[in-house]
């Protein structure tokens, strides 16, 4: 019996598992990255000033095809306000609506920089069935280190504060440091190894200060990278962790019979 063409198009919109299903999603994502070519061209003064009138065409052809899309996700759907409301809904909402308020706000640029939000669509591959354990893991991993890197972060904070406090006091608006907020931006530029230059400590102490405060950036920045990687390794062996009975150590190899700190036997 043939399926209903709501149905059909229900599936292909929807699903991920039949070739014509994966050939619906390779062409929305290329798609979607042209798209997002056309409004990174056309923010190049030269390239719009030469070829406007061909990226405009070519911006509505997608805006056109992005809202015939969205359109048959809503007619397909059992529950259109549900996917209206949903993540993914309001992502596919936002690739189109910026053109249209364009139309309706003309001086609104603003409006056609936001095309470039289309490249969360790119999202969607997440759904793909070779994506999700990869997804989940790294969700798993990040929910796990939720607690550490709050702890990380206000760290960080109390270190730019006192620092940027400090250097305000050493310094003082001749050097530019006209108020604790500035110092405290030059301590997070200072700290995170950015270095703009537009503030630099002029006397010895501030230069000894601001010498310690990047050398303390250095080691700051491998913490959330090594809470991160951690707990990636747990998620990707499904949460387990082997602990050492003598000393408690939980950095064993998997295959490993015996700890490799204490000797005990695992």
């Amino acid at each position: 019996m043939t399926r209903p063409l709501r149905a059909r198009i229900h599936d292909i919109m929807f699903q991920h598992d039949s070739p014509a299903e994966r050939a619906f999603d390779g062409t929305l994502v290329l798609t979607i990255v042209l798209s997002v070519v056309v409004v990174m061209l056309d923010s190049v003064a030269e390239i719009n000033a030469r070829y406007g009138h061909v990226l405009l065409v070519a911006e509505w052809t997608f805006t056109v095809l992005f809202t015939v899309e969205y359109l048959l996700r809503l007619w397909v759907s059992e529950r259109p306000l549900a996917y209206a409301r949903s993540f993914y809904g309001i992502i596919d909402l936002g690739a189109l609506l910026p053109s249209y308020l364009a139309i309706i706000f003309p001086a609104g640029r603003f409006f056609l920089a936001l095309r470039v939000l289309r490249t969360l669509r790119v999202f969607r591959i997440l759904k793909l069935a070779q994506y999700v354990e990869e997804a989940s893991v790294l969700s798993q991993a990040l929910k796990a280190s939720k607690h550490k890197i709050i702890v990380f972060i206000t760290t960080v904070i109390t270190v730019v504060v006192v620092a940027g406090s400090l250097m305000y006091m050493v310094e003082g608006r001749e050097a530019g440091f006209t108020s604790i907020p500035m110092g405290i931006y030059w301590a997070i530029v200072t700290m995170t190894t950015v270095g703009y230059g537009d503030l630099a400590p002029r006397s010895p102490l501030g230069q000894v200060l601001s010498s310690v405060l990047m050398i303390l950036g250095y080691g700051i920045l491998a913490v959330p990278t090594g809470i991160v990687t951690l707990e990636l390794q747990r998620a990707s062996r499904g949460g387990r962790t082997r602990e050492c009975p003598g000393c408690g150590s939980r950095a064993q190899d998997e295959d490993a019979s015996y700890c490799k700190y204490c000797g005990t036997q695992l």
